[in-house]
């Protein structure tokens, strides 16, 4: 492997491509290019494709790390064979078993069936089920090893060290450390999803916004099973390398990654208010569904612990479910195998009458009816969050928003004692200075898909600036537990709706109300839908601008979005611009 050259394979699609390269001694990576996919477990949005990378390291014994995703099925497999004979692979170590990482696991085993799997035992029982056929494997956990013995080539002796990392963001997750090069593989955890050549993170500005992203979409719900996981690798030695699963590989700028994910996970998990978010590995769409529901109460700033109720043990679900403010369950088979019958005995042993509660549709094909479980449920005291979430048909981007907006509902419960403290705890003069300063009153409108699985939203706004001349550009505020924050990234397009000072009440009206998760923002009000790219046009608005997002700043409860303007029009010119004025600061 030494002498091995760099590859690239260009596939019949010129949108997906593979790389090969040496990234340590007798280390090399295959990394499979998939430039265009523009979702990830369809509710979350990709800017910028992605990768899903596998490794091939050579002592006198050769590991393979994970596989790839089946759509790279025949050249993968030639590149592979170009580099080692697949009978003299030895092991394959599954870091998780979803499948754009263990979707050749099966042909890899038609190809060499001697091949000894190592992974978590939740990984092996899921494996038994993904690949239906009898493999040697070896059940692994944190300060399990592996020596694969000196490479004659090199002199190098690599030798693998296992930690537990479960629910990052799968339950059956391990990440794995070669001694020899320093080298921490990590499958998900520490990954972006950004497709490009460049292999390592050499300019992280390029790639910050992406790992942000992901981070918030598939880490931040389990913030405190990251921190956990970061525990463990602070006893190792010192990395030289993380090799994710998704992206580049992050080599240059080490304490920027890692101290990201601690800032970000200590953040989350500070305060002891959380919701359980509850869901089934490897049954329906419970998987995606969970994180969408998570992912809308974490946007609150509330706290949220995903618990997969097959791979939690009992003391663990018991303490998890009893500590949790809401918790929020899934429907299960009818005909439950006893394990999982057992583990939901506990759950619903450890509620409490003072919790939240609220259940949704797994779609899982012989799901218990959810009215029955939903009265089950009410019957044992608990306090409803929301009502049960439906699921008629496969999911789609409708469906995931409306589970992200039951979220967003639950988190704003929760927080809702300390919004309140928070309003009271401000100076009251520098409340009423804040208060003088004064905006427009605009609508934003946002649409993105088209038919069944179109996803729009709107918001009332007061926070628009213009902000650059040439090109013509503004900023908007957006609260970042606003429903409109998902479809407002980089690239998206939206609208602004200018309101006019003699005509705006009934819209304010009808946008300030609470709509229940998933409804049609724009029931009932006139609009122009093919007049401006990016979402609708208010008739009774005084003019409008189609805006492209162009970049987004953090700030502590908004986020600023500074976006371009490429399109526009005044219907009235004689008319003014609504303008909203607040007594005091602290709120809208």
């Amino acid at each position: 492997m030494e002498s091995s050259a760099k590859v690239t394979e260009k596939l019949t699609n010129p949108r997906l491509s593979l790389q090969c390269e040496k990234i340590a001694k007798d280390t090399i990576t295959i990394r499979s290019l998939d430039w265009d996919r523009s979702r990830f477990d369809i509710e979350f949005g990709l800017r910028n494709g992605t990768t899903y990378n596998s490794f091939l390291i050579q002592g006198s014994k050769t590991a393979l790390v994970d596989t790839s995703h089946i759509k790279f099925n025949t050249n993968w497999f030639k590149i592979l064979k170009s580099q080692i004979d697949l009978k003299r692979i030895d092991y394959l170590i599954v870091s998780h078993t979803e499948p754009d990482h263990s979707g050749l696991i099966s042909e890899l085993l038609n190809h060499n069936p001697k091949i000894e799997i190592f992974a978590s035992k939740v990984a092996i029982q899921f494996l038994k089920n993904q690949v239906h056929k009898t493999f040697k494997s070896t059940i692994v956990k944190t300060g399990s090893h592996l020596d694969l013995g000196i490479n004659p080539a090199s002199g190098i002796q690599h030798h693998f060290e296992f930690l537990s990392a479960p629910n990052l963001h799968w339950p059956d997750t391990i990440f794995s450390f070669d001694h020899s090069t320093n080298i921490l593989f990590t499958c998900d955890a520490f990954g972006l999803h950004y497709c490009s050549d460049e292999l390592f993170d050499e300019k992280p500005e390029l790639i910050e916004p992406d790992f942000r992203f992901y981070y918030d979409c598939l880490m931040g719900p389990n913030a405190r099973s990251v921190l956990q996981a970061l525990k463990r690798i602070a006893n190792l030695p010192p990395l030289n390398t993380i090799a994710v699963g998704h992206g580049p590989l992050l080599r240059h700028h080490l304490d920027l990654w890692t101290n990201n994910y601690q800032n970000w996970s200590n953040e989350r998990s500070k305060g002891e208010q959380y919701a359980a978010v509850c869901y089934l590995s490897q049954y329906g769409f419970c998987d995606r569904l969970s994180q969408a529901i998570a992912h809308g109460v974490s946007k609150t700033d509330a706290q949220v612990q995903l618990i997969d109720l097959r791979g939690t043990d009992t003391q663990e679900l018991t303490n998890l479910i009893g500590d949790a403010a809401a918790v929020v369950v899934p429907t299960w088979p009818n005909k439950a195998e006893p394990e999982l019958r057992s583990a939901i005995g506990t759950l619903l042993a450890a509620l409490k009458k003072k919790q939240w509660i609220a259940i949704y549709d797994a779609f899982g094909g012989n799901d218990e009816p959810i009215d029955a479980l939903a009265s089950q449920l009410r019957s044992l005291g608990q306090k409803e969050a929301f009502s049960p979430l439906r699921v008629k048909q496969i999911p789609d981007g409708n469906t995931f928003q409306k589970f992200e907006e039951a979220g967003t509902d639950l988190g704003q419960l929760l927080n809702k004692k300390k919004n309140i403290a928070i309003m009271k705890s401000l100076d009251s003069d520098l409340d009423k200075a804040l208060g003088r300063l004064s905006g427009g009153l605009y609508i934003v409108t946002a649409t993105q898909g088209k038919g069944e699985s179109q996803r729009s939203s709107a918001m009332v706004a007061s926070w628009i600036s213009q902000a650059s001349f040439n090109p013509p550009g503004l900023t908007v505020a957006v609260a970042k537990d606003r429903a409109i924050e998902a479809l407002m990234h980089v690239d998206d397009q939206f609208v602004i709706n200018i309101l006019k000072e003699d005509n705006y009440q009934h819209l304010l009206r009808h946008f300030l109300k609470r709509f229940p998760p998933g409804a049609n923002r724009f029931a009932g009000i006139n609009i122009l839908e093919d007049m401006a790219p990016g979402g609708p046009v208010l008739t009774d608005a005084l003019a409008f601008l189609s805006c492209r997002v162009a970049k987004r700043l953090e700030g502590p409860d908004h986020w600023i979005i500074y976006s371009l303007v490429e399109q526009g029009n005044v219907a009235d010119t004689e008319a003014n611009t609504a303008v909203h004025h607040r007594k005091v600061g602290n709120h809208y």
